[in-house]
């Protein structure tokens, strides 16, 4: 029996290629996330764009730069860095700012500073994911080069749908 070698090309903000139609003979699980670095290096830092639905469920394509405001949702969330260095400091969120509809999806924004327990910040490099958990407040810091995040969460009102900029049409 021969082996099998799979050459795993991973891109970054300087340096990817956009997804094409490509007839493959070949296992899909080794083509995830293909557009995430085109679609961040097109967006407005922390503009939450959709690239894959499953239901309720999608994961956002986040362009990491600068400090993002803070955001809270009523379930956990997942953040994954594809790129860069980028901070996620975190607050346990007191009741008056903790999301107030519990079947809410999605994140929302804190309405100014985050009120409650400090509970300290991680810091994710490329391949690195990080939980952020229900009722608590995240934000996103970078300095120098832009990231990209993939976060991993329900659809809301700040996920942002661009089908038609990001899908292949021809």
């Amino acid at each position: 029996m021969t082996a099998v070698a799979y050459q795993t090309r991973f891109g970054s903000l300087k340096n990817f290629e956009k997804g094409h139609v490509e007839p493959i003979d070949d296992d899909v699980k080794h083509y995830a996330f293909s557009n995430c670095f085109d679609i961040a290096s097109r967006s407005k830092p922390y503009e939450k764009v959709v690239f894959g639905q499953n239901q309720i469920y999608v994961l956002e394509a986040l362009r990491a730069e600068g400090t993002s405001p803070w955001y809270t949702c009523a379930h956990d969330e997942f953040a994954l860095v594809m790129d860069g260095e980028v901070e996620v400091h975190l607050v346990k969120l007191d009741g008056a700012q903790a999301v107030a509809d519990e079947d809410k999806n999605g994140a929302v924004l804190v309405q100014g500073e985050p009120k409650g327990q400090k509970m300290g910040w991680m810091k994710l490099t490329r391949g690195h994911q990080g939980l952020l958990p229900k009722n608590t407040a995240y934000q996103f810091r970078t300095r120098g080069e832009p990231g990209v995040i993939v976060l991993q969460t329900c659809k809301g009102d700040l996920s942002i749908e661009k089908w038609a900029d990001i899908c292949q049409t021809h």
